[in-house]
């Protein structure tokens, strides 16, 4: 599935279309940018052909400084079936070579006025979020006390219920149901609602319900960083589960590893209070403040006086 298109990059910078009008429904497979400074000194091994080809204030000047053939030879190398386009920063002059090749090629060819590291840095960023990994999960992702918690569980367990109290006691709610997550550094998740359920809530027996509507702007979030997951199931009365909190459980989404808690849910337990309890527990971890080994420690040094006692 095509994420990105030069069509795109041009309408979200507001770029000059010059030629190859033909080619910008290309595809742009690679946040990764190129500026062919090498290659214009004829040196095409390892030329990138799938990158975006920009082009600056340094490769134009040397470029001025090649004979008449090579300027034809440089553009129409540049120009591939694989080059989603080439963009000159600065506002400078796109040259007639290069307007030729590009029209026998179909390969875009833009221009902006803005400087050359900076909008390679704006596009840098904007490819990376637009071609980042990304996944759905169903669940209910909730900003609470800052912490993004993503709430999964079977359907019918309660997770909606819970995020409508945890919305009642102040906290913000981000995706209902489907959870869009993409990946935007190697352990950094952004969990999203797709827009057509976007601030939606939906309560079984009650129907769906507008979060922002009933609780105003500050209930919801557009968007969040994933940082802890809290897994509900029902109580198994076979089942150990944990009670002092010293093992750390983790899930993989996409290729990150995240904190995990799977809470047990049973008739009279305050979910929404446990979770907000968790949530703060897990900022506390993170500052360095473990109650679970602080607790360990305790019991430890209360059996070693005891043995030297018994000594």
């Amino acid at each position: 599935m095509v994420k990105v298109t030069t069509k795109d990059i041009i309408e979200q910078f507001k770029l000059e279309l010059i030629s190859g009008e033909e080619g910008i429904h290309r595809p742009i497979t690679t946040s990764d940018i190129s500026r062919p400074g090498i290659e214009m000194a004829g040196y095409f091994s390892y030329y990138p052909a799938e990158r975006i080809q920009l082009l600056g204030r340094t490769e134009m000047s040397f470029y001025e400084l090649l004979p008449s053939q090579d300027r034809i030879d440089r553009m129409s190398q540049l120009c591939t079936d694989d080059t989603p386009g080439i963009i000159l920063s600065r506002g400078i002059e796109v040259p007639a070579e290069l307007i030729n090749a590009s029209e026998r090629s179909q390969v875009p060819v833009m221009k902006t006025p803005v400087k050359t590291t900076r909008f390679s840095s704006h596009l840098t960023n904007y490819l990376e979020s637009k071609l980042a990994p990304t996944t759905a999960l169903h669940g209910v992702l909730v900003d609470i006390y800052g912490v993004g918690v993503l709430i999964t569980g079977k359907s019918g367990v309660g997770k909606s219920e819970t995020a409508l109290e945890l919305m009642k006691r102040g906290h913000r709610l981000v995706a209902d149901d489907s959870v869009e997550i993409r990946q935007d550094d190697t352990d950094t998740l952004i969990g999203t609602s797709p827009p057509l359920i976007e601030h939606l809530l939906e309560i079984r027996g009650l129907g769906i319900i507008n979060v922002m509507t009933l609780f105003g702007a500050g209930a919801v979030l557009n968007h969040k960083r994933v940082t802890l997951v809290i897994d509900l199931e029902i109580w198994d009365k076979n089942k150990q589960y944990d009670r002092l909190g010293l093992d750390e459980e983790k899930m993989k989404i996409i290729d990150s590893e995240i904190t995990k808690i799977t809470l047990p849910v049973r008739p009279g337990r305050n979910l929404a209070v446990i979770i907000e309890v968790a949530a703060m527990n897990f900022r506390l971890k993170r500052m360095g403040v473990n109650a679970a080994e602080q607790f360990s420690n305790r019991l430890a040094d209360s059996i070693i006086e005891g043995d030297h006692e018994d000594i």
